[in-house]
């Protein structure tokens, strides 16, 4: 039987990609909104950069957090899952402005929230 050891901080990181996840969600449904009511606003939030940022703060969270996970837990899933969020989100970068690209997002942010999730269940 092997001993699982936790440390202090193993649940947080989880749930700040959770955060983080959620945060995503947020924006993509604001600048769509925002892109409704005022086309100006579409510059900033429609920036490749802003969206690669937040894809490089995804994949450095979900390798820290699920990959500390399944050598913690030994469960493969939740970063099996969370890894194809990240792919999704990725993918999405590449498809155009017209709502398309924020729809793919916001799946791939919730199956990537769905990995930590389980992550998170499966380390507490």
């Amino acid at each position: 039987m092997t001993t699982l050891i936790r440390q202090p901080w193993s649940g947080g990181l989880d749930r700040l990609a959770i955060g983080l996840s959620g945060l995503c969600v947020v924006h993509c449904i604001a600048t769509s909104v925002a892109l409704a009511l005022m086309s100006a606003a579409g510059g900033l939030f429609f920036s490749h950069l802003f969206h690669e940022i937040g894809l490089t703060l995804a994949i450095i969270l979900g390798i820290v957090a699920l990959g500390r996970g399944a050598l913690e837990h030994g469960y493969m899933m939740p970063a099996a899952v969370g890894s194809f969020g990240i792919g999704m989100m990725a993918g999405a970068l590449a498809l155009p402005h017209d709502g398309t690209e924020a729809l793919w997002t916001v799946l791939g942010v919730g199956v990537l929230a769905f990995g930590h999730d389980l992550n998170y269940r499966a380390t507490h």
